[in-house]
């Protein structure tokens, strides 16, 4: 089954047709030291297998993500403006297709990814904090927070990626797409005073939360075929791929809920 995230289905589904690294036997033997020798060696990591562990995984993503957060707080601090989200925005669109459609690994991609990715969330956490203070702390906490929840219910078996949960997840997504693709070119028109849709009383809200919700709802699929690489036994350095998608599920994520907080702060005002 592939995942919503195109990049992790393809690369973690086909363990067994590239030729994989295989684990380390054990070596048999009939003599009691040997046995005893192996039972007591210690557990098989991934330096030793060649295979991705789940510490590799946190390993890069922890990276990624890090190197988000660094280039979004110097953007944020230097005040970086439209030039730089230009640049940000274009840099990420290229490095996220490269990353995507690419057959082998990339870890030089992705970190450029990360650093465009920064940029973007710098500078746009930062204009959305002048209109609302305090918004930005408020969609961290709520992104943190979705993404343990759906962590802990994908653990906890209260939520899995189905076959069916798949196909409806897809089918709200194409949906959703094509939802804000309208509100996009509505908003150059001035519908909803500019914001498109999403500037549309009672609709814009409701809009806004579909999003937050299907992007949360990706995170089990990329839970799943992380999960599912690992057991099929991927190469090491596929957690660079792993760590690559989950950002940019994250990324997703965290804006879905910043334009959310906007528009309920927004309509209180």
């Amino acid at each position: 089954m592939n995942s919503s995230n195109p990049v992790l289905g393809k690369a973690f589904n086909q363990s067994n047709r590239r030729g994989y690294a295989s684990m380390n036997t054990i070596p048999q033997s009939t003599e009691v030291d040997n046995l005893e020798e192996t039972y007591n060696a210690p557990a098989a990591s991934s330096l030793r297998t060649g295979r991705m562990t789940m510490d590799d995984v946190v390993a890069r993503t922890g990276m990624l993500f890090g190197t988000s957060i660094l280039v979004g707080a110097a953007a944020w601090y230097f005040n970086l403006g439209g030039g730089a989200l230009m640049i940000g925005f274009i840099g990420g669109l290229v490095t996220a297709m490269i990353g995507i459609f690419s057959k082998t690994v990339k870890p030089a991609v992705y970190l450029a990814y990360a650093v465009c990715q920064g940029l973007v969330l710098g500078i746009i956490s930062n204009t959305y904090e002048l209109f609302y203070p305090g918004i930005v702390q408020q969609a961290i906490v709520a992104t943190t927070a979705a993404f343990v929840g759906m962590l802990f219910m994908y653990k906890s078996g209260r939520l899995r990626a189905t076959p069916k949960f798949t196909r409806m997840l897809m089918g709200a997504a194409i949906g959703y797409l094509l939802l804000a693709l309208g509100s996009l070119i509505g908003s150059f028109f001035g519908l909803g005073n500019g914001m498109g849709l999403y500037g549309l009383s009672g609709f814009g809200p409701l809009l806004a939360v579909a999003g937050v919700a299907i992007a949360s709802f990706f995170l089990i699929l990329d839970f799943d075929q992380i999960e599912e690489g690992i057991r099929n036994g991927v190469p090491q350095e596929e957690s660079w791929r792993a760590g690559f998608g989950l950002l940019m599920t994250m990324v997703w994520l965290y804006l879905e809920i910043l334009r959310l907080i906007a528009i309920l702060r927004g309509n209180n005002d």
